[in-house]
């Protein structure tokens, strides 16, 4: 008695080359493809557990700027507890009083300080990061970095003790160059701007150093080959290219030497009108009393100017980055 043989599965490795059902089986068979890399999911849509981090520094900004913004507003367009009047009734003379006579003239000066100071800090600045940036030593570039992060902080009566110890009128610069002869005077304008550029220019290298480093070398390799000379390629390609930042870097010069108070309020006093100068005058009641709200609609003047200033600065640094990221 004969037992059929049992019927074996053909596989693809056992299959004949030759053609038949097992050559049909082995051309039709592909290769496996890769798994797809599974997406990652975006944080907003991890849930509420994603936001919680966010909940401290909302809250600083709540408490810490929100409400002393609402504050400034309320008190800017309403009479202050002093007045004849009464209290709490809404009103635009603060405003009115803000933008005329010496407070106009305060605005007027604290702009153009800011502007001048601004714009020489930004001239002075880019080559001097840029020196920095092309140097061989790592050591100089993270000396003038670490250097321009202290002074860029360095600010208020220290920094203007130091000034009028070295520059005031019995300064020993002054003394030794003999200055109060030829009509130098710390106290004035000229002196306050020194003073300013003092921590606005080390700001302008922190700020405009990483847009540098964002210079590819090619872009210059290729001006080079088409005989481009140094100044052609930064006319042409690197200053087009950094417009923004330096533009942006501007603006926040800007802020930073119009928010400034202490230095000049223990250098020069009332010589030079500033506007946060006339905040203090008004709040301690040096010129008239009452004037609390009168300093709380400078102050909103102040916040204005502030906001118009990060609404220039925020789109530079977006146009910026697209370039140099």
């Amino acid at each position: 008695m004969t037992t059929a043989p049992t019927p074996v599965p053909t596989t693809p490795a056992a299959t004949s080359p030759g053609g038949g059902a097992g050559a049909s089986a082995t051309a039709t068979t592909s290769p496996t493809a890769p798994a797809p890399t599974p997406r990652r999911r975006p944080l907003a849509r991890l849930g509420g557990a994603s936001w919680l981090a966010t909940v401290p520094l909302l809250l600083f900004f709540l408490i810490g700027f929100g409400l002393p913004t609402v504050a400034i507003v309320i008190g800017a367009f309403t009479t202050s507890s002093d007045a004849e009047t009464g209290a709490g009734q809404f009103t635009f003379d603060n405003l009115t009083a803000s933008v005329q006579g010496g407070y106009q003239t305060a605005m007027l000066s604290s702009l153009k300080l800011s502007a001048l100071t601004a714009l020489l800090a930004t001239v002075l600045g880019l080559p001097l990061a840029q020196a920095v940036v092309t140097s061989r030593h790592g050591w100089l570039r993270q000396a003038v970095l670490t250097a321009s992060g202290v002074l860029a902080n360095f600010g208020g009566l220290p920094l203007a003790f130091a000034f009028v110890a070295t520059l005031g009128n019995a300064g020993e610069i002054t003394k030794l160059l003999h200055l109060t002869d030829h009509g130098w005077s710390l106290y004035s304008f000229t002196g306050l701007t020194i003073v300013y550029l003092y921590f606005l220019i080390p700001l302008m290298v922190l700020t405009i150093t990483p847009a540098l480093d964002g210079l590819r070398t090619q872009w210059r390799e290729a001006a080079q080959n088409n005989r481009a000379t140094t100044v052609q390629y930064w006319r042409h390609v690197a200053l087009p290219i950094l417009l923004p930042s330096l533009l942006g870097g501007f603006v926040l010069l800007f802020g930073s030497a119009f928010a400034a108070y202490a230095t000049a309020a223990a250098m020069v006093g009332a010589t030079v009108p500033l506007v946060s100068r006339s905040i203090a005058d008004a709040l301690s009641g040096n010129v008239l009393v009452g004037q609390g709200n009168l300093a709380l609609a400078l102050s909103l003047n102040m916040i204005i100017v502030a906001v118009l200033v990060m609404a220039v600065y925020l789109p530079l640094q977006r146009r910026s980055a697209r370039w140099l990221s």
